[in-house]
């Protein structure tokens, strides 16, 4: 690889996150407004005052930390040309993804046998907002899902290596806002 070459992969590479970049800006400016309406609807008589969250969410928030640290150790161990590792690491990280979306449902499952629904005569404000943001996380959690069977596939194709781990740590960068995210939004559906 001469010289050029070798320039304009590092200015792909800066474009690429420079993209993601934008986007994770846009996706935070996105869920600001919304616990921003949530905040602002809490004023409403409606309200519900003593509505506890689902005990599943708070398991699925333990499961996409500990993904966010099997993300981790697949980057590490590909640094340290332990390829293998690194694969077991992302189908870990897969599994913990999977199974975050799994007990969101459960919790969803559990606001609904409290009788609050997303919409309709048995639907509360407060839950919709609930229901409505967390089914959002959820559908870029997919996208992270997608993006880590992109990078697994890769992976299986040999294309990382300790020096060039660019799609790996795109992919782990996207995947622990993902994880940030969740953890503001359960802190803020907690604390407020």
């Amino acid at each position: 690889m001469d010289l050029t070459e070798s320039t304009l992969e590092v200015k792909q590479g800066r474009a690429k996150q420079m993209m993601l970049w934008f986007g994770i800006a846009s996706l935070l400016m996105t869920f600001a407004g919304w616990t921003s309406a949530y905040i602002v609807s809490s004023t409403r008589e409606d309200w519900l005052k003593d509505f506890n969250l689902p005990s599943s969410f708070y398991i699925s928030t333990v499961l996409l930390i500990i993904s966010s640290f099997t993300y981790i150790l697949a980057k590490k161990a590909m640094k340290e040309g332990k390829s293998s590792r690194c694969t077991t690491f992302l189908y870990s990280t897969l599994g913990l993804g999977i199974a975050f979306i799994s007990f969101q449902f459960i919790g969803f499952s559990e606001i609904v046998s409290q009788g609050y629904y997303f919409t309709g005569p048995s639907s509360s404000v407060t839950t919709s907002y609930i229901f409505l943001i967390a089914m959002v996380h959820i559908l870029h959690v997919v996208a992270g899902l997608i993006s880590l069977i992109v990078v697994i596939y890769n992976q299986s194709k040999g294309k990382y290596t300790p020096t060039n781990l660019l799609g790996l740590q795109l992919g782990a960068t996207f995947w622990h806002f993902l994880d940030l995210l969740w953890l503001y939004l359960i802190l803020f559906f907690y604390f407020y």
